[in-house]
């Protein structure tokens, strides 16, 4: 067995034993803990009583977290003409039609958003392959199917949240950073179980959300209380 760190054996000593605490107890042991070079990602999981396969039972969704998620998201958009100008005039970083196609079929896939008009969609359609498994397929349940390009760009830019249940029923996602103020975290992970909550599909049966985790991008992860992260 690969012998711990000291930085490494002293997170898992912090949390040894906390399960089942607050969102406000869990982010501040989490902050106490993000010790990095970096500015960690503070990352949320929830495991959901669905199996994703039925399509009664996927769980997608979009939520705008109320204070951003502190990264910088490179957003593609599939446009032509006037509506590719205003695109371009809203932030977005990379800008095309068949020519973006071709690019990402090649393999440089250099932006964390897809954002397409419908008429795009035979185009776009052609990367599912590529951009499916990835979860950056642009889709209109999501708002990245849009005329209006413009708003799209900015909610992406501006700390939109996507989020989509894998295989295992597992939704995770980034919702801050750990230089982020405690309160504005803690605003962050409620509005995203929220929205997840909100999402809750028709065949789901028994308990929607078995259990939810916070961690930074280096360190231990924390057991949230359900009912707590619910709350208001």
């Amino acid at each position: 067995m690969a012998k711990l760190g000291k930085r490494t054996r002293a997170a898992r000593e912090a949390v040894a034993g906390k399960e089942n605490l607050s969102v406000e107890e869990a982010v501040a042991l989490i902050k106490s803990n993000a010790n990095a070079k970096f500015d960690e990602t503070v990352e949320i999981s929830l495991n959901l009583g669905v199996d994703p396969r039925h399509a009664d039972q996927m769980v997608r969704g979009v939520v705008g977290l109320p204070n951003g998620t502190g990264k910088d998201v490179r957003v593609a958009v599939f446009a032509r003409g006037p509506k590719a100008d205003e695109a371009k005039e809203a932030g977005a970083d990379i800008v095309g039609a068949e020519d973006l196609m071709e690019t990402v079929q090649g393999g440089t896939i250099e932006f964390d958003r897809c954002i397409a008009t419908p008429d795009m969609m035979p185009v776009v359609g052609r990367l599912g392959k590529v951009l499916g498994p990835r979860n950056l397929m642009p889709n209109p349940k999501v708002g990245t199917v849009t005329m209006d390009v413009a708003e799209a760009v900015q909610n992406a830019k501006g700390g939109e949240v996507q989020f989509k249940a894998e295989k295992a029923g597992v939704v995770h996602a980034g919702v801050g950073k750990a230089s982020f103020d405690e309160g504005k975290l803690v605003e962050n992970v409620r509005a995203f179980v929220a929205a997840v909550n909100k999402a809750k599909p028709t065949g789901a049966k028994g308990t929607y959300v078995k259990k939810i985790s916070l961690t930074s991008t280096m360190g231990p992860g924390v057991s949230i209380d359900v009912g707590n992260a619910a709350s208001e």
